[in-house]
């Protein structure tokens, strides 16, 4: 029989071998466990087919329409674990830790190879994520203005050894109208979340973890309360930097990108600009004038962030004045402000 196993211990464990989850393809790509491979019993189609005749017709039924697919497969399954496994171990999972991964572990143990099965399977293991973020994280937030360069200064900071969480990397996204281009495709919220919890379990709960100030929704996804309350409530190192100062950096991080992709990005924003600002930054598009579409949107978003930053408790928030956006300089003045050295 294989050996069960909670979902802090699978995934502790599966640290050192495959996980393999035999969910449909489409249950994979809404979220997943970090790290785990793909190894689908049913396709989409015929996991509905099969769960279609469970509800219709009943139970045995369903199950020998589920032999009828999986038959086939079978000496393909074994041929793939085989390759897959790490010391003949792979580690196994489904939604709730029945069948389908039941099936597969006693197909991969009849082929003599070992398999440890995730208990409760991957809906066991999203209670354990959300569990994660009910814990005190020890978040420092380093805070600015749109353009203040806060990843590239936090990805410095991560080289120097400070404990690091990239929300806008996991999420894929800068966080603004424009904050999509050059990236891959979002995560989904709940994916994003597996993530998070994946790099916090790597963090030392003794020492800081610095993030970037957000707002609940990096694009498309959202941020679950537990976790954003947090960052709401941690303290903030808030980068003054003025915006003759932001607005080269945002040319170079944008202006490479074709104009059609930025004229949609500024259309997103129509309403938030205004009629007569938003005429104006297509007009600065059109004309290759780079400066002055940052300058337009820099305004916008500048009194969005400092709305956000009133509704913070005053005394969390602690400023740093900055006359750069060059990122080993400005990493050198945060690592030396008290708010960094008291806390490390």
């Amino acid at each position: 029989m294989p050996e069960k196993l909670e979902p802090n211990a699978f995934v502790t464990a599966a640290a050192h071998g495959p996980i393999l989850d035999v969910r449909s393809p489409g249950e994979f790509q809404q979220a997943h466990i970090p790290g785990a491979i793909s190894f689908p019993l049913f396709t989409d189609e015929e996991r509905a087919r099969v769960g279609t005749t469970y509800k219709q017709v009943n139970k045995d039924a369903a199950v020998e329409l589920g032999l009828e697919f999986v038959g086939p497969k079978l000496a393909k399954w074994v041929k793939k674990a085989k390759k897959l496994a790490v010391d003949n171990t792979v580690y196994v999972h489904c939604w709730r830790g029945g069948m389908r991964s039941g099936s597969m572990a006693w197909l991969l143990e009849t082929a003599g190879i070992q398999v440890k099965l995730l208990e409760g399977g991957y809906k066991a293991y999203r209670n354990f994520v959300l569990s994660k973020f009910e814990e005190t994280i020890p978040l420092r937030v380093l805070g600015g203005k749109t353009g203040s360069g806060k990843t590239e200064i936090l990805l410095e900071m991560q080289r120097r050894g400070v404990q690091v969480v990239d929300l806008e990397g996991i999420a894929h996204h800068r966080g603004s109208a424009f904050g999509h281009l050059g990236l891959e495709p979002q995560p989904s919220s709940e994916h994003f979340e597996n993530i998070l919890a994946s790099q916090l379990m790597q963090m030392d709960y003794a020492k800081p973890i610095w993030v970037e100030d957000e707002s609940r929704h990096i694009g498309k996804v959202f941020m679950g309360s537990s976790f954003y309350d947090q960052l709401r409530d941690a303290p903030v190192l808030f980068l003054d930097i003025e915006a003759q100062y932001r607005l080269p950096h945002l040319v170079d991080v944008y202006a490479h990108y074709p104009k059609e992709d930025l004229a949609q990005a500024i259309d997103k924003i129509k309403k938030r600009l205004g009629g007569d600002h938003y005429k104006n930054a297509h007009e600065a598009l059109e004309a290759g004038n780079f400066a002055e579409v940052a300058a337009i949107t820099l305004h916008y978003y500048d009194k969005a962030y400092v709305h956000g930053l009133e509704n913070r408790a005053t005394e969390k928030i602690q400023r740093l004045v900055v006359d750069t956006c060059e990122p080993i300089q400005q990493t050198n003045a945060v690592m030396a402000h008290p708010l960094f050295i008291n806390n490390r």
